[in-house]
């Protein structure tokens, strides 16, 4: 189980849960939670990212708020201070660094809401040498400015990123000269990969992860070892 610490940026604080032991040379994720906020379902992920070997931050891009329904979420992602998540998201990513190491690559991961930050902080950090998404994508320079791998996981049948919407950013990736996987799962919507939502999926979750963390720990050896 992890703990919760806070993370600063400039004069706003925001919770964090730390997962894993950081110890030098470990590879690290930070995990980047979907438009609930930062429940039981991010947590969760981030200890078994934690078990399978990776040190883990997941920072609070909200101000603690934690919901369960689409309206309320709704409103608190329209609500959401994008300078301020924005600075937290790289805060975090300097704290997680900081304490892995400088021979240590970090992967950024995302669900939903939360995939966004994970392929924006892969431009504005050059320790990120992954990013992983679920069921949330990104437009714009800054899938250009970034050159890491990506690894997506999408739904078969998902109004929020619906196949057009998939196809684009895949071929944006591509265009940009990014190495790109996105793989779909029948039979699933979004949330699929979330244990307190009826669309969670448990079989196609646990292959998500699976494919995770393989694909986390081909891009985040050692700089030392990618080096040798």
């Amino acid at each position: 189980m992890g703990r919760f610490e806070t993370i600063e940026a400039g004069e706003v604080t925001r919770r964090l849960y730390v997962a894993g032991d950081a110890e030098p040379g470990t590879p690290g994720v930070v995990v980047f939670h979907a438009w609930w906020g930062l429940n039981d379902d991010v947590r969760a992920y981030a200890d078994r990212l934690a078990a399978a070997g990776f040190a883990v931050l997941a920072p609070d891009l909200y101000t603690g708020d934690v919901v369960a329904t689409v309206e309320e979420a709704e409103r608190l992602s329209e609500s959401i201070d994008e300078a301020v998540a924005d600075a937290i998201a790289l805060a975090t990513i300097d704290r997680l660094a900081e304490r892995v190491g400088p021979d240590a690559a970090i992967g950024t991961l995302g669900f939903s809401l939360g995939a966004a930050w994970s392929l924006w902080s892969a431009a504005e950090r050059d320790r990120v040498a992954a990013s992983v998404v679920y069921y949330g994508s990104l437009s714009g320079p800054s899938l250009g400015r970034a050159s890491v791998p990506v690894l997506g996981h999408f739904a078969e049948t998902d109004p929020f990123e619906p196949d057009e919407g998939v196809a684009a950013f895949e071929s944006a990736l591509r265009s940009a000269g990014r190495d790109v996987t996105i793989h779909r799962y029948p039979d699933t919507g979004h949330w699929f990969a979330e244990p307190s939502r009826e669309a969670y999926r448990p079989a196609a979750a646990d292959l998500a992860f699976e494919r995770t963390a393989d694909f986390l720990r081909r891009h985040l050896r050692t700089r030392d070892t990618a080096g040798g």
